[in-house]
């Protein structure tokens, strides 16, 4: 019943329709791309970090060749940054204030989106070899083995702490109070952002295997055992919010619903948003890390194999 009213709603969100569903300020789902909020304090930071792993990128591969960094890390950082851009910048943001399955759109870019992007480009050390000559020793001297920084990083953003940050927050700001307060409060709402960003970002480091290496290698079972806790998590939270009886965030419960969807179908939807292409997510990184293994695990057999012998030599013989 509930996937029939789901699928229901899902058909009537068209083109057409949406084209002629009007808002207060004329912004509709079928056109949140063309809506672009100008934010300084957020574009000018993320641009300077493209054009300083951009540059560090030049450098490596002038310096070191085309295999010290691959083509493929600058694609992933410039798509992980194109996708904060996105989720917070276009109209993705504004119609968050108005439907919490677009809320939970940009929750899921941020997190499962542009966090493991930005992760798999490998940035610190790429951007370390963006900065001038002078600043590279400043900018490593506080993650160097023995230094303060990088030993109270380490403690305190160990596998399990992150697993559990990741997924308690996620789960914090669910709360219907919290939720609601990050709607009506510009502060409590970046400060949403900010913590899902960040706790995604520790998360990820410990998954893609980032540098820094603070805590050594990462097995791959380790990697795939959080990716399971994480996944699980997230399947609960998003199966009790499909089905939930009644509409659970007052905040959008008062909205005009000018976009033509009930409150119980955003609410189902935004659930399933999370359940489902969020669910894919962790299902997609941890099959491409038993790809890995058995990648790395087959190069390594043909490495040590014995040589083949000849059986007509032998024959001969």
């Amino acid at each position: 019943m509930a996937f029939g009213s789901l699928n229901r709603t899902l058909d009537g969100l068209s083109e057409p329709v949406l084209a002629h569903v009007g808002t207060s300020h004329g912004l509709t789902l079928a056109r949140w791309w063309a809506h672009w909020e100008l934010r300084p304090e957020l574009l000018v930071p993320v641009l300077g970090l493209g054009l300083l792993y951009g540059l560090g990128w030049w450098r490596l591969r002038r310096r070191s060749g085309a295999d010290a960094v691959s083509a493929w890390r600058l694609t992933a950082y410039g798509l992980g940054l194109g996708l904060i851009l996105v989720a917070l910048l276009s109209g993705i943001d504004a119609l968050g204030e108005q439907l919490f399955l677009m809320h939970m759109v940009q929750h899921l870019l941020l997190m499962m989106g542009a966090a493991p992007l930005l992760l798999l480009a490998n940035p610190l050390p790429v951007l370390v070899w963006g900065l001038p000559a002078r600043l590279r020793r400043a900018a490593t001297r506080p993650l160097r083995r023995g230094a303060a920084p990088r030993r109270l990083l380490a403690a305190l953003a160990t596998p399990q702490v992150s697993l559990v940050a990741y997924i308690g927050l996620f789960w914090l700001w669910h709360v219907p109070a919290a939720y609601d307060a990050a709607l009506t409060q510009p502060l409590v709402h970046d400060l949403e952002h900010v913590s899902f960003f960040g706790t995604a970002m520790l998360f990820w480091w410990h998954v893609v295997g980032a540098a820094p290496r603070l805590h050594g290698a990462v097995t791959v079972s380790r990697r795939l055992v959080m990716l399971l806790v994480a996944f699980a998590f997230n399947e609960i939270l998003a199966v009790a919010i499909s089905f939930a009886a009644a509409p659970i965030y007052p905040y959008y419960a008062a909205q005009a619903r000018s976009q033509g969807i009930s409150v119980m179908d955003d609410q189902m939807i935004g659930g399933a948003i999370m359940w489902i292409p969020g669910g894919m997510m962790y299902g997609l990184a941890a099959i491409l890390l038993i790809a890995g293994m058995l990648d790395r695990e087959s190069r390594a057999a043909r490495a040590i194999a014995p040589p083949t012998v000849d059986a007509s030599a032998v024959a001969r013989v």
